[in-house]
């Protein structure tokens, strides 16, 4: 049965309508963790001589232990952020003759083989075939190695069930970072000294080999309750059920002074605020917005000015980079509806423009209060918000004409990466380090206020020639139009 599954799944793969663009982006990864992979290894083999080197009168092995507390802290913090179940598309298999058990069995037996579960043990094991050459004990050292493999498979169950019951609210990010947070508190402060106890505990454990069937009944429990959750959920109708709200309709009338294109803002505006996926597009305001207070107040940042515009940029355009890149995956789930209705896609692409356009100069204008750190850092931030408007907002919508990944808006808002593809990674390129870089170069080879000027001239240009730019990627969008409703109707 396992070896039907994993054929299913690789021709789920193989014949998705993204194939070639899941490809690029798998390609890129794979460099990535070799990265990772890498480092890891590199931190394995020269970890006990560098602690030996400079902790010459301690053991390596007991400090890395005290040391475990923050990487089990950090590990589930990640995790929770960027690793999410592996799925496959059950619904199918449920009208067949097969047991739930075995398909949630196969799904959990899936993550544990993860990459994230795998990039440890390029740490773990080199540094206990160090231990073994420098005559510490080869049971001991075993049994200890074994504890933190099984440790990591802790926190990939861990994970799940924080995730499980965390998926259906809004900001289901804020309890881990209030949870990690007052444990790292804690810790830091004095409070409740952890790094000691989980210190201690490997410790104990390495000394007492017999110990290590607790983390392992521990790991046994984390399975099962995951086997509960995930088939509780494993039903046909799972999905169906909704929860009824009451429907606010907000009055969108000053809408209708952008003409033609108004229609189109009242839906993308009533899109936005209804969904759950969409509505953390407005919630990343005030994080754009105060995204200059975490360097403008420190010393260091008032000496970099060229630094200045990534900051401009990032602030005035937070809207246009989680909004834009998106475009048109917003309207997946109604965009052959949407493509068989008489209507001009330019009008539709405008309003989208409009919208951005509109974020960028609202954003500018209640960041003024930054001239507080310093005149430069307004003019810095006036440059980027035409460069956003001129520049960006036709270079995030012609990116959007490569978008072929489905988006579900009624799925969780925070840390969800359903849609993301190699649009997504490139588009940043373009968005966010051309203009530093350029505004970097004019900043040393001329001067501050010439940098600005650049930035600023190259956004008057695009909003001259806004009108060619549109028919441009209008036409775009139109030669695209045919695969992205195929690859829209597939479940990526």
């Amino acid at each position: 049965m396992i070896k039907r599954f994993l054929m299913l799944e690789w021709k789920s793969f193989f014949r998705s309508a993204s194939f070639g663009k899941s490809l690029g982006i798998k390609i890129f990864m794979g460099f990535l963790s070799l990265y990772f992979i890498a480092m890891f290894l590199g931190m394995g083999v020269l970890l006990f001589p560098g602690l030996k080197k400079m902790y010459p009168e301690q053991d390596p092995l007991i400090i890395v232990n005290s040391l475990l507390f923050y990487w089990i802290l950090f590990d589930l913090v990640f995790r929770f952020f960027f690793q999410k179940l592996p799925v496959m598309s059950v619904k199918p298999l449920l009208t067949l003759p097969l047991k739930r058990s075995k398909v949630v069995n196969y799904v959990l037996g899936k993550s544990a083989f993860s990459f994230f579960n795998f990039l440890p043990l390029f740490a773990i094991v080199p540094f206990g075939i160090t231990l073994i050459y420098h005559d510490y004990p080869l049971v001991n050292v075993l049994i200890w190695m074994l504890a933190l493999v099984v440790v990591v498979l802790i926190i990939n169950f861990l994970n799940f069930i924080i995730e499980s019951f965390s998926s259906e609210k809004e900001l289901s990010f804020l309890p881990i970072i209030v949870i990690a947070g007052g444990f790292y508190a804690l810790n830091h402060f004095n409070i409740i000294s952890f790094n000691k106890i989980i210190g201690n505990a490997f410790d104990t454990l390495y000394n007492q080999p017999l110990l290590i069937t607790a983390p392992i009944m521990l790991l046994v429990l984390c399975y099962l309750f995951n086997f509960k959750i995930l088939r509780q959920k494993l039903f046909l109708d799972s999905g169906l059920k909704t929860k009824i709200k009451e429907v606010n309709a907000s009055n969108l009338e000053w809408t209708k002074n952008f003409g033609d294109i108004a229609p189109f803002m009242q839906l993308d505006l009533k899109l936005i605020w209804r969904n759950k996926r969409t509505k953390s597009s407005v919630w990343m305001l005030a994080i754009g917005l105060l995204y200059g207070l975490f360097f403008y107040p420190q010393p260091t940042y008032q000496n970099l000015p060229w630094f200045f515009v990534f900051i401009g940029v990032f602030s005035t355009g937070i809207f246009l980079i989680n909004f834009g890149q998106f475009i048109p995956a917003w309207d997946s789930g109604y965009y052959k509806l949407l493509m068989s209705q008489n209507i001009k896609y330019e009008q539709y692409l405008k309003s989208k423009f409009t919208l951005m356009a509109v974020s960028v100069l609202i954003l500018f204008v209640l960041g003024i209060p930054y001239v507080f750190f310093g005149w430069k850092i307004l003019l810095a931030h006036f440059a980027a918000a035409i460069y956003n408007v001129g520049v960006n907002t036709h270079v995030i919508l012609y990116g959007g004409s490569f978008n072929r990944k489905k988006i579900d808006l009624s799925q969780k808002a925070a840390f969800n990466y359903q849609g993301t593809g190699a649009v997504q990674w490139l588009i940043g390129i373009p968005l966010l380090l051309l203009p530093m870089g350029l505004f970097a170069a004019c900043y040393f080879l001329v001067g501050f206020e010439i940098a600005c000027l650049v930035l600023m001239i190259l956004g008057i240009i695009g909003i001259v020639l806004h009108q060619k730019l549109m028919k441009f990627i209008t036409q775009k969008y139109l030669d695209s139009k045919y695969k992205m409703i195929d690859a829209f109707n597939q479940n990526n």
